[in-house]
């Protein structure tokens, strides 16, 4: 997988990617966090597939979240910290691509008209 042409981090908005295909690509903050690769993350998606009742950790349900702190991890990934404590998630490109938003109103606010 090519790594990202561009990347730009708004830390109270999102991530907005653009890949070698010429694709911008927009991830807001929440659903970043909330789709987190780590391993618990991982877990409580999975346990929320199979009963729908199940109890969220703080930060998960909507509140505000934003992203601390971002760094590249060689040339493969992006972690990234969030003001919730969440850290042990790493966003491998393929990752990225695969969770791609498919709602077209989670774009980047920034580019909305006013």
């Amino acid at each position: 997988m090519e790594p990202p042409v561009d990347l730009d981090l708004d830390r109270e908005n999102g991530l907005t990617i653009e890949w070698s295909d010429g694709r911008r690509v927009f991830y807001p903050i929440g659903y970043l966090r909330k789709m987190s690769p780590s391993a618990d993350m991982k877990q409580l998606r999975e346990e929320m597939a199979r009963n729908p009742l199940t109890i969220l950790p703080d930060g998960y349900t909507g509140g505000k979240v934003r992203a601390v702190e971002a760094e590249l991890v060689g040339n493969y990934a992006i972690k990234i910290t969030f003001s919730d404590g969440h850290d042990t998630g790493i966003y491998s490109w393929a990752y990225l691509r695969d969770i791609e938003p498919r709602d077209t109103s989670a774009r980047d606010p920034r580019l909305r008209d006013t």
